[in-house]
């Protein structure tokens, strides 16, 4: 935990996480610019940390922060926001108490070190969000996800899908395929050694078949990519060291560390059966996320990547809930090429030298070939060790072009949503200190938009969300 110092406080951006995000009801949102799309019609949801202070006490990770969630509907009569905090049982104790009462990825629980072990971690539901036909998921890779209500974001509390039995956990980055609706997620158990759990649930959420991997040690594993009839899992070289968590003299953010002599590790499985198809191993890198993966002509797993040479993403991350960053962590958006059969990397390939986050295809596209990726970046000439993401692009693969936006000094875009012909982004801008919702027309991201919408009040920086349809 830090103590807030708002005297170090540097860059724009930081003014959107200062304070805690303030929640609206349902409102009418005026337009600033432009025009509502007509064919745009259905809901924007974002998930993401909007309080990373209580008490006087700054949170120790980006990652700590309680989540809430941006509904924008779109309906003939115009658009309509809401905006809530999950109503997490840590939330509601913490906020009934008036201080921080959980440790949580990048923070210890305070009080007495030696019984750290035996407090909850505190679900912050701040990463993503799955929406189904009768209900949205805030989900967080930690633990269970929360259930809410589509329109009014009224939290119903954690859910289990029918299969997510106590000790397990739901990470946030599930793969839906489009054509099968069938989705599909995987949770880590900690241990040892811990457990690979996943997970395919009809269109409904219901977990309908499940199976579990070992794995050497406890990884660190955000995000996997589903590439034709294939789950691929890249894990990155970064173990947990147990002892200063059952300490309590560390957090697990603290406790991850960097071994490159570890490689890569690979688990292909077969999306219908849950069977393993392969394991291998490749050279050392760290990833967030996943673009897209599918299968060629040939039977070749492709796989496209926002790429790290190592685990610095980490501390940048740590840094940015105080506010201030000094750590450079750039990625770069890269493809592996892989044998699914015998889980061999055939060749990895730079896309991009343009840093890279939050990479995403159409959602029809997921799981098979696309030719255009979205993600998030910079402004040309940003110092990326201060600054947080300050543009969106499409990269085209059959050009080997990036078209990118640029938001001009002081406006900060969240990751891209495709959604049609139109790509939507939420934006702090800094120079007025509000958050607005962008539309673009997904193929002039270089034009100025075709929509600006006013939202009630200033939106925290956040991580994912979805589109659903109306």
């Amino acid at each position: 935990m830090h103590t807030i110092n708002k005297k170090s406080i540097q860059k724009t951006w930081a003014n959107a996480i200062t304070q805690p995000g303030t929640e609206f009801p349902p409102t009418q949102l005026p337009i600033i610019a432009g025009k509502i799309p007509e064919g745009l019609r259905g809901t924007l949801y974002r998930n993401g940390p909007a309080r990373l202070e209580r008490g006087g006490l700054r949170m120790g990770h980006w990652f700590d922060g309680d989540g809430a969630i941006l509904a924008v509907h779109f309906t003939d009569a115009g658009a309509t926001g809401v905006y809530r905090y999950v109503q997490t049982a840590g939330y509601q104790a913490e906020t009934a108490a008036g201080k921080l009462l959980y440790g949580n990825y990048g923070m210890t629980a305070p009080g007495i070190i030696w019984n750290q072990w035996l407090k909850p971690i505190k679900n912050a539901a701040n990463t993503s969000v799955l929406a189904l036909p009768d209900k949205l998921l805030a989900l967080w890779e930690g633990g269970k996800p929360h259930a809410l209500d589509l329109q009014t974001l009224e939290t119903w509390g954690e859910d289990d899908l029918g299969g997510i039995t106590k000790g397990l956990s739901y990470a946030a980055h599930y793969k839906q395929d489009a054509h099968t609706k069938e989705i599909f997620n995987f949770g880590i158990s900690p241990g040892l050694n811990a457990t690979l759990h996943v997970y395919k649930s009809n269109s409904t959420g219901k977990i309908i078949q499940k199976a579990a991997y070992q794995l050497k040690g406890v990884p660190l594993v955000h995000d996997f990519v589903l590439a034709g009839q294939y789950l691929v899992f890249f894990i990155p070289p970064v173990r947990l060291n147990l002892l200063p968590v059952l300490l309590g003299t560390g957090s697990y953010s603290d406790a991850l560390e960097w071994e490159p002599q570890l490689g890569t590790k690979i688990l292909v499985i077969d999306r219908e059966t849950l069977s393993l198809v392969s394991r291998g191993e490749t050279e050392p890198w760290f990833q967030w996320h996943f673009a897209n993966g599918y299968v060629d002509s040939s039977g070749t797993v492709i796989v496209d990547i926002a790429r790290y040479a190592d685990f610095t993403t980490n501390q940048y991350l740590k840094e940015v809930a105080t506010g201030v960053t000094h750590t450079a962590a750039k990625s770069t958006f890269s493809r592996v090429t892989l044998n699914p059969q015998i889980g061999k990397v055939t060749a990895i390939e730079q896309l991009s030298d343009q840093h890279c986050e939050f990479p995403s295809v159409p959602q029809p596209n997921v799981g098979q070939i696309s030719r255009y990726t979205y993600m998030s970046g910079f402004r040309s000439g940003a110092d990326i060790s201060q600054e947080i993401l300050t543009a969106i692009a499409r990269f085209d693969h059959k050009t080997n072009t990036l078209t990118t936006a640029d938001f001009g000094a002081n406006r900060y875009p969240s990751e891209p949503i495709h959604v049609q012909d139109w790509v939507l982004t939420v934006v702090y801008d800094g120079n007025s200190h509000r958050s607005e919702v962008w539309v673009f027309e997904s193929d002039r991201l270089n034009e100025e938009p075709i929509c600006k919408l006013e939202l009630p009040s200033v939106i925290p920086h956040s991580f994912h969300g979805t589109w659903q349809p109306a």
